[in-house]
């Protein structure tokens, strides 16, 4: 059993200024995994203090960033050697099935080496041609640190949230306090492991397993200048109005209902086998899940048909079994919720094609859900219209392309989405007009050189690549 009974605070392990231990149990049969100290808000004062005096002091700021990005390579080199034990954590605390924390290690390795190559090339001072050949005056631009960064994550990929802020705001000269979930307590008390093993001053960094209302501590805290969040847009919005309150820097990636547009010419069985993975990795509680699927009216039986038994072949179970594609939900209040929003989807006059809202049999001791496949869903259902993050997939249709873009955009929602089609140029035409973050073609990957966020109510800002290392900067122009 793993126990952290310390926090990671500005590079030390210190007593926490709570007492006893958060037990973590296994959302698959309730068995104790470990115990871990909770932080509270005296720890975020003491956090957030030491990021400002390593900030203000320029311990890790002054540093130069050839210097930065060898640090973080460190760091990255460490997270691969130990990518196993971080796929077994995750599988464990959050009942994510094991092939899908397995599969997800290499992607953390593109993710950090996107923003190595970034920082490497990133413009931190260039000096402007004027525009004008004959001005006396020319102007030198520098990208800086923003200065202590909260980034706050939730408890869905942990690691990837975590990597995702983190990275660049290291690589950038920042100080960072990052807020992790309860539940995530083992595998992030094992992220600052490896963050203390890399050799980042003191001061620079704390990593604080927390509660809602010390998040909420944390993000108001005079000390902060920046909030970096991944998270619900109901959070979302109260993060927003908090930071816009005190004039911090915010970015926020928040909540999803992606639409998959399979257009006619499509093969149906690529795209149904494809949307397995588009539709329901993590259990489904993932924000870019694709879980509306548009569907022809002239193939929709076909689709229909083909995700059924796609649906149905899949072993629902324990996450450290090697066979299962579903495991159970994080808590057993998400797994009332997607039970709730099954029921209510029989209730709104969708067809229950296969699933339901009863638990697996044989597995009533975890947080299961039924993976769930609906038919004759208008757009306009709730079912259709709100994020239920779980392994519930609608299947919606539609009459041409036009209808098609048209019910793909009709959400307050705009994360991301996918587009099926024989015709790669067809496909690219169709995603050009879904206004949504990202849009991968035919089962693509999500890249992380290019910049990944939301429209609308997914968010405001980006990560990844470039564009994210540069959310964590701040221009100064200097005229000479």
């Amino acid at each position: 059993m793993l126990t952290y009974d310390r926090l990671y605070i500005a590079g030390a392990w210190t007593e926490p200024s709570r007492a006893g231990l958060l037990d973590i149990r296994s959302p698959h049969d309730g068995r104790l995994l470990g115990r871990a100290a909770q932080a509270g808000p005296a720890d975020v004062d003491r956090a957030v203090a030491a990021a400002r005096a390593s900030f203000d002091e320029g311990v890790w700021r002054e540093t130069p960033p050839p210097a930065r990005v060898t640090v973080l390579r460190r760091f990255n080199a460490l997270r691969e050697e130990n990518a196993d034990r971080i796929a077994e954590l995750i599988a464990a605390e959050n009942g994510s099935a094991g092939w899908f924390t397995r599969a997800g290690q290499p992607g953390l390795t593109r993710q950090a080496n996107a923003y190595l190559k970034a920082a490497e090339e990133f413009g931190w001072e260039e000096t402007l041609v004027p525009s004008d050949p004959a001005s006396p005056v020319r102007s030198v631009v520098r990208r800086e640190a923003v200065g202590v960064v909260a980034a706050v994550i939730p408890w869905n990929s942990p690691f990837s949230s975590a990597t995702s802020k983190l990275i660049p705001a290291l690589l950038a000269g920042n100080s960072v306090v990052l807020k992790v979930c309860p539940e995530n307590s083992l595998s992030m008390g094992f992220l600052a492991e490896l963050l203390d093993r890399a050799g980042l001053p003191g001061g620079v960094v704390s990593v604080l397993p927390a509660d809602r209302e010390t998040s909420e501590h944390l993000v108001s805290h005079p000390g902060v200048d920046k909030i970096a969040f991944t998270g619900s847009t109901r959070a979302g919005r109260r993060i927003a109005a908090i930071a816009g309150e005190q004039l911090k820097r915010v970015s926020l990636e928040l909540g999803g209902k992606s639409a998959a547009v399979i257009l006619p010419d499509a093969d149906i069985a690529t795209a149904v086998h494809g949307l397995k993975f588009s539709s329901l990795l993590n259990n489904g509680e993932s924000c870019i899940a694709q879980t509306r699927i548009l569907a022809p009216r002239e193939r929709y039986d076909e689709v229909v048909a083909g995700l059924k038994d796609v649906i149905e072949s899949l072993k629902v179970g324990d996450p450290g079994d090697p066979d299962t594609f579903v495991g159970p939900m994080i808590r057993r209040d998400q797994q009332e919720q997607v039970r709730r929003y099954i029921a209510l989807g029989v209730e709104e006059g969708a067809r229950l094609v296969t699933g339901g809202p009863q638990v697996p049999e044989g597995l009533e001791r975890g947080n299961y859900v039924t993976p769930t496949l609906f038919a004759d869903v208008d757009n306009s259902m709730r079912i259709a219209q709100e994020e239920i993050f779980g392994p519930v997939l609608v299947v919606i249709p539609y009459d041409d392309e036009d209808d098609a873009v048209r019910i793909a955009n009709d959400s307050e929602y705009g994360l991301s989405g996918g587009v099926w089609s024989a015709s790669e140029e067809h496909a690219l035409a169709v995603a050009r007009r879904i206004r949504t973050g990202t849009v991968t073609v035919n089962g693509a990957s999500v890249g992380f050189d290019g910049p990944f966020g939301g429209f609308k109510a997914s968010g405001i800002g980006r990560e990844y690549g470039a564009v994210g290392l540069g959310t964590y900067t701040e221009y100064k122009t200097i005229t000479v």
